[in-house]
């Protein structure tokens, strides 16, 4: 590996960078044991491609790239726990040997050529499960139909109107999906990844039992702010203890539903500091997903204010997420204190090299391979050192 230092014209549409002296979205940073080199981290982004949950191919090209691109750490999509947890049938999971053998094969690949830590986020979809996948529309595929299965979630509440209600889980059925978490941590050991994050956001089985909108139980797992967490927080001590010790384990959390009587800013505040006493090494801030008529006021930074509260209410590291997609933005939620990291999905798809790009608008340093050292534009001051 080689060196990025941009001093030259490269940021977006060639606008001259700003010449930071210390930009803050390039100074390194620890979450745990895990040393990060910058700021950037690239979200995990559903590919909906695999196959039986097996990575193939299309994992390898999509990953390998990303993972030349000069971020911090990536993350791998969201990962079922159990072939019922997937949210459509082209969803990587982490389940079976098979799901392992091929994880490994493509982590081996891509590591080969880049040190860059790769994490991995676990989840289960609860009643938000068995979907077509999202190009195809991502309605609910009833069970017994091809590629539809029986989804289960803290109560038997749709998600949407006119779908099939999940299964509610009795004690078996925790226990089982627990476990799960587990056995995928412990794969998540043998195939040597950075860290975890562990989805409790986007409406999903974790969060299914944080939000009232979707637990509707009466025994110690629903009710009360504290019984709802239960779960969540049992699912997240089976994953620390199967996991590698010395790696972080990291959590997603939506920071409200955006429906008045959902799960809130508070709530999440409690969680979040139920989390931190419990050996989390970091949050990354979302929020929505439990309810389909949320009216999200969806623009860039929009989420920005949550992870600000979030940060004040902890001393973890927190990660902003949704739709930061400009250099001076990520650099201001940083350097104003809102978050410690920001987290990249869409952005980076568009343009895989954004920190690269980041890098030379504010005149910073940031690694690259040395086989791409002659793409430093002619004619400009040097690029690539």
């Amino acid at each position: 590996m080689s060196t990025l230092e941009g001093k030259v014209a490269g940021g977006s549409g060639g606008t001259p960078g700003i010449g930071l002296s210390h930009p803050t979205l390039f100074t390194p940073i620890q979450v745990g044991n895990l040393s990060l080199a910058n700021r950037i981290v690239i979200a995990p982004m559903a590919q909906y491609s695999a196959e039986d949950g097996q990575m193939n191919d299309w994992h390898l090209i999509h990953l390998g790239q990303l993972a030349l691109s000069g971020a911090a750490a990536l993350t791998i999509e969201g990962t079922a726990v159990t072939p019922e947890g997937r949210t459509s049938y082209g969803d990587v999971g982490l389940y079976s040997d098979e799901c392992e053998d091929s994880m490994a094969r493509v982590l081996g690949s891509v590591r080969r050529w880049s040190d860059t830590p790769i994490g991995i986020q676990l989840n289960h979809a609860g009643r938000k499960g068995s979907r077509q996948k999202l190009w195809d529309g991502g309605a609910q595929i009833p069970h017994g139909h091809v590629n539809g299965w029986n989804t289960y979630g803290p109560s038997s509440v749709a998600f949407a109107a006119g779908e099939t209600p999940p299964t509610a889980l009795d004690r078996d059925g925790l226990a089982a999906i627990r476990d799960a978490f587990a056995a995928a941590a412990q794969r998540a050991s043998r195939l040597e990844l950075d860290f975890i994050q562990i989805l409790g956001g986007h409406g999903y089985l974790l969060h299914q039992f944080l939000s009232p909108l979707s637990n509707h139980r009466d025994d110690e797992y629903g009710g009360s702010l504290e019984n709802r967490m239960r779960f969540p927080l049992e699912v997240f001590d089976a994953v620390r203890d199967a996991f590698s010790h010395d790696r972080p384990v990291t959590m997603r959390v939506s920071a409200t539903d955006w429906v008045d009587g959902g799960w809130s800013v508070q709530d999440a505040v409690a969680f979040v500091q139920a989390l931190e006493a419990r050996g989390c090494a970091a949050i990354n801030v979302s929020s929505g997903g439990s309810n389909p008529a949320a009216q999200i006021p969806v623009g860039p930074g929009y989420q920005v204010p949550f992870a600000r509260a979030l940060k004040q209410a902890t001393t973890l590291p927190v990660i902003a997420v949704g739709m930061i997609t400009e250099f001076e933005q990520a650099e201001s939620i940083l350097s104003t204190g809102d978050a410690d990291l920001v987290a990249l999905a869409r952005a980076v798809l568009f343009d895989p090299r954004w920190p690269w790009h980041a890098a030379a608008h504010f005149g910073a340093q940031v690694r690259a391979p040395k086989q791409y050292l002659r793409s430093q534009p002619s004619g400009l001051p040097k690029v690539f050192v």
